[in-house]
């Protein structure tokens, strides 16, 4: 999906919510205060404090405080937000996109399994004084947005073999491969708490298979009698991996030996391994033919962005906006 999950992340991260206190709902009887109209549609406090909590909670997930400046534009960015959501929203219903009751109903229960039980499910929107009719709503509205920009933006994109060999080109910093190795191990496993005497047991039977080695029997078929990893069914085969990530002892082994050459009795934490390197990668550029799929989904979600805020700029100028409160609570 190219377009952003902010139009509607609220209600995806219900599971998140129950870390916030639930809005104050308006008294029974009582208007619901409004923050601003959207060619008369309003958007209410309620809605825009609970996007605030959220937009609040991601902003200090990344460890920087928010003085007052900060919290200010956060207000007005969450806002904008909610504007543009509205925008787009009144934009599908003008291009007559529905969305099938069975789309909602499958985005609910995806939502729902999120939580461990229906009753936490219940209680937290209970906490927050939603029904799951307006979340059902809610979600409507997410998709029937979703549903507008795959067809007025997401169809109309291609980028073409020569964008992206362009922009490969201009940025081969962005294609940098890590040295790498492929390797295959034969794994005697130690339990954690084993004694000595299971220690030593395990270490004579790691000393026969390299005996055997030794003897010129083959690494695979060894691998798939004696190990005790399940990368035994590939002959002990692990594939290619990079520095960092194996535990310290075995990156270690692997990366100082040639291809085709066998470690000595090597120990980890999980035990004694024997390692074989089959293949190495040097540190260089992947080529482009290895990146080109996930560089052309990259370059049409980069444009998918560009186009719905031009988008949503062109709703917003025809449109008549009006803030009726301050962001700011008093």
């Amino acid at each position: 999906m190219y377009m952003s999950d902010r139009w509607w992340l609220w209600v995806v991260l219900l599971t998140a919510l129950c870390l916030y206190g639930a809005p104050l709902p308006a008294a029974e009887g009582a208007e619901e205060e409004i923050v601003a109209r959207v060619n008369g549609a309003p958007i209410a406090r309620a809605e825009f404090e609970r996007e605030v909590r959220l937009a609040t909670q991601r902003a200090t997930q990344t460890g920087k405080g928010l003085d007052e400046e900060r919290r200010a534009a956060l207000r007005q960015q969450t806002l904008e937000q909610l504007i543009g959501r509205e925008l787009l929203l009144q934009a599908s219903q003008e291009n007559k996109i529905v969305v099938d009751h069975n789309a909602v109903d499958g985005k609910l229960e995806d939502i729902k399994k999120r939580f461990p039980s229906d009753k936490e499910y219940q209680e937290t929107l209970g906490r927050m004084g939603l029904s799951e009719e307006h979340v059902k709503s809610q979600i409507r509205d997410g998709l029937t947005i979703e549903r507008l920009i795959e067809t007025e933006i997401v169809e109309k994109i291609v980028v073409s073999e020569e964008e992206s060999q362009s922009f490969y080109k201009g940025h081969p910093e962005l294609f940098k491969a890590a040295e790498q190795v492929r390797a295959s191990h034969i794994l005697v496993k130690i339990d954690a708490q084993a004694d000595e005497a299971t220690r030593g047991e395990a270490r004579k039977k790691i000393e026969t298979v390299e005996q055997q080695l030794q003897k010129g029997q083959d690494f695979a078929t060894l691998a798939k009698d004696f190990s005790d990893c399940p990368s035994k069914a590939q002959g002990g085969d692990l594939g290619y991996f990079t520095r960092g990530k194996m535990v310290k002892p075995f990156e270690d082994a692997a990366f100082g030996l040639k291809t085709g050459e066998v470690s000595e009795i090597v120990e980890t934490q999980f035990g004694y391994h024997l390692i074989k390197v089959t293949d190495r990668k040097p540190e260089g550029i992947l080529p482009f033919e290895e990146v080109k799929e996930k560089l052309t989904a990259y370059l049409t979600r980069q444009r998918v962005q560009e186009q719905v805020k031009l988008y949503v700029d062109g709703l917003r100028k025809k449109a008549t906006v009006e803030i009726v409160a301050p962001l700011e609570k008093k």
